[in-house]
């Protein structure tokens, strides 16, 4: 492989720095486990840097009440990113162990036009409202709300999906006006950095509006979340970070927008055409390698088709093709690292322990030498119970869990979980199939295979998977607050 185009330096007040002391750490290619280069380490002093420019440009510039320049810098920044979506897709299949086909949806030309759409969305928002008159305490009043931007918003984002994690956050947080402090994953630097160079080099940003941070430690983002001068915190990654995350952010009384984990049932329903379902489940669980929090990890097949459906899952994993990212033959990648698939085999391990079958998978592939590679895996007669049923693996493993039949094994069984982020469910009836969707408890759901995804589309799930949505209106809303007004009728 020739150099690959990225950037290694941090983004700060407007240019491209060092880390304090020139300090770097290895980018690693998970596909391969070489190093692909360095990223900037960024040090508590970066992070205060990071901040304090944020905080100028916000409290001192004129960006939060110029919807015209915002809206022309996002548009810059989508062009440049345009202009630039080859170099782009050679680092992130690199970076990230994403299949190259991937990239061609939500891990790079997607989330691009996710600037587009907020661009758009600024130009046309009716950021004022009327209420009219009244007369409150015998006073008659003219009233009206505007909404303006919460201030500085702390972004951390993690590896699995960088592009669309990172400008899901940056796209409307700009847009509404903040400045922002991006802390990127340790293990996808560069997808962050880009977005630094991109900034510098094609776009009228002033300086502070946006800060790039790397760093080898996951717990510098800490100094982010308790900062008094950060008014937002968003956080994309597991839900016992997002705790600590609202825990830190409660001295400050910041506001805590997160996007959690998820252990999403995929629900077959008697009557449903099972070579879809169990087909759609299979390769769904190995969509980069099952390091998606919305996949659905759980497959709930009735008993009278259990067996069947359990030959249909089984034939798809045993046919997945997978190695080389590079090769867009191939669908399924590595996993991130060493350590996640460690992870992973030790859920299967435990599964199988705790009274699962191992129908196929369950190890590192023998033909694979180099690279954090997984088989598909599938695991049958899992207790709905089981650890493996309720927490989240982040690899190519498939959970299938027999149900009796009725709508109501069914939908207890999906909702016995403590998070609720997406799903889907099939049934020959469509009517059937929407009834039992509304009653599982999940942000998202998609109904006889169809898919939700959009940058128009709110995001994001019920309990223990997160709090607030990303993208759509109600995403860019997360980063507005509400102001009322009055004065003499």
């Amino acid at each position: 492989m020739g150099e690959l185009w990225h950037e290694t330096d941090l983004y700060l007040a407007g240019a491209r720095v060092a880390a304090e002391g020139g300090a770097t750490y290895d980018n690693v290619d998970p596909a391969t486990e070489e190093v692909l280069g360095v990223a900037a380490d960024a040090s508590d002093g970066d992070v205060d840097r990071a901040i304090a420019a944020a905080r100028r440009a916000f409290d001192d510039g004129g960006w939060s009440t110029d919807t015209a320049l915002r809206v022309r810098c996002l548009r810059q920044l989508h062009q440049a990113m345009v202009d630039h979506r080859e170099e782009l897709r050679a680092m992130t299949v690199a970076e990230v162990g994403t299949p190259v086909a991937l990239t061609h949806g939500p891990q790079l030309d997607a989330p691009i036009d996710f600037l587009a759409y907020y661009a758009d969305l600024a130009e046309s928002y009716e950021w004022s409202e009327d209420l009219g008159d009244a007369t409150p305490m015998g006073i008659p009043s003219h009233r009206w709300i505007e909404k303006e931007p919460v201030g500085v918003v702390g972004a951390i984002t993690a590896w699995n999906f960088p592009h669309q994690l990172n400008l899901a956050k940056v796209g409307p947080a700009l847009a509404a006006g903040n400045t922002v402090v991006l802390k990127a994953a340790p293990a996808t630097p560069w997808s962050a950095l880009a977005l630094g160079r991109l900034a510098e080099e094609y776009t009228d940003l002033p300086p502070g509006v946006l800060n790039i941070i790397t760093a080898e430690r996951n717990d510098i983002g800490e100094l982010i979340t308790t900062d008094p001068r950060v008014d937002l915190v968003t956080f994309t990654g597991s839900t016992a970070v997002g705790r600590r995350i609202m825990a830190a952010a409660a001295d400050t009384v910041k506001k805590v927008f997160l996007e959690l984990g998820g252990k999403s049932a995929f629900v077959a329903l008697e009557d449903c055409d099972l070579g879809a379902a169990s087909g759609a489940a299979a390769f769904g669980v190995c969509t980069h390698a099952g390091q998606g929090c919305a996949i659905p990890t759980r497959l709930l097949l009735p008993r009278s088709r259990y067996d069947e459906g359990i030959e249909i899952a089984k034939g798809v994993l045993e046919s997945m093709p997978y190695g080389d990212p590079t090769d867009p033959a191939n669908f399924m990648g590595p996993l991130v690292s060493e350590r996640q698939r460690e992870r992973v085999h030790g859920l299967v391990r435990g599964a199988v322990d705790e009274g699962a079958t191992l129908v196929t998978g369950g190890r590192r592939p023998d033909h694979l030498g180099r690279g954090f590679f997984y088989e598909p895996t599938l695991l049958a007669d899992v207790d709905p119970d089981a650890t493996i049923a309720q927490e989240e693996v982040f690899g190519p493993v498939l959970a299938v869990i027999p149900f009796d039949g009725t709508d109501d094994d069914a939908v207890r069984i999906a909702n016995n979980s403590i998070y609720g982020l997406s799903g889907a469910v099939m049934s020959g009836d469509p009517a059937r199939a929407r009834a039992v969707a509304r009653r599982i408890r999940t942000g998202t759901l998609m109904i006889n295979g169809g898919i939700y995804y959009g940058p128009d589309v709110p995001f994001g799930g019920f309990r223990q998977s997160g709090v607030g949505r990303e993208m759509g209106v109600a995403g860019f809303e997360e980063y507005l607050e509400v102001k009322a007004f009055a004065e003499p009728a």
